[in-house]
């Protein structure tokens, strides 16, 4: 591994070798999941939006949504607590409110908060495990759609329920629905993170294969690079 990789790179999760674990909770094909029924509305002119989301750890969220079209950032961050707390150290003991969390910038008109969620439910977690995911371990890993206005709050409910009634899952879903307070970003060396590490061997083990699974069943939602 390059220097510079070593240079950026922050405390290791969980040391410097991949980790084999058990597969906890749902394992289940994106194409099983249906389209939301409801979504938010198309703008009639081009603007931004943001969609605040909590699947565990960040870099490996962050990296499936750079994939989408339509999605102009990602920032790695930490919502559901306070400034005081708000940082990777604190965060990561596991005894503030926060949730490692990511904020998606998009352009509506190109994808939709729903299609932003089936992303989110199908691909970049296992909405099933409570304050896990994969070999992590804590509530700051908990699943969390931060919801900005009552459009959000109605797709993010609706689109729960959608998934339940279909039983696309054998557990339940333990996706909490709450309002976004404020969103913090992340520290520097979070940002971008999987793509500028990408043989760390976390990444390896649990990012890249979220990224190779958003491209193959979403192929025509991903960036044209």
């Amino acid at each position: 591994m390059s220097a510079q990789l070593v240079a950026d790179r922050p405390p290791a999760r969980h040391g410097n070798k991949p980790r084999r674990h058990r597969v906890v909770g749902a394992v289940v094909s994106p194409e099983k999941f249906p389209d939301p029924e409801l979504d938010s509305p198309v703008p009639a002119a081009n603007g931004e939006a943001t969609a605040v989301l909590a699947g565990g750890c960040f870099w490996c969220v962050e990296a499936v949504y750079k994939q989408l079209d339509g999605v102009s950032s990602v920032v790695s961050g930490y919502a559901g607590g306070t400034a005081n707390t708000a940082d990777y150290q604190t965060v990561s003991s596991g005894r503030t409110a926060h949730a490692e969390t990511v904020e998606v910038r998009f352009d509506p008109s190109r994808v939709t908060y729903g299609q932003l969620l089936k992303v989110f439910f199908s691909i970049a977690h296992d909405p099933t495990t409570k304050d896990r995911q994969g070999p992590d371990v804590g509530k700051q890993y908990r699943s969390v759609i931060f919801y900005a206005n009552d459009e959000q709050k109605r797709v993010a409910e609706a689109y729960i329920k959608q998934l339940d009634a279909a039983k696309v899952f054998d557990r339940p879903i333990v996706t909490e629905v709450v309002p976004l307070d404020r969103f913090y970003p992340g520290e520097d060396y979070h940002q971008d993170y999987a793509e500028r590490n990408p043989l760390q061997p976390y990444i390896l083990f649990n990012a890249r294969p979220k990224v190779e699974k958003v491209r193959k069943y979403f192929a025509d939602r991903i960036k044209v690079r």
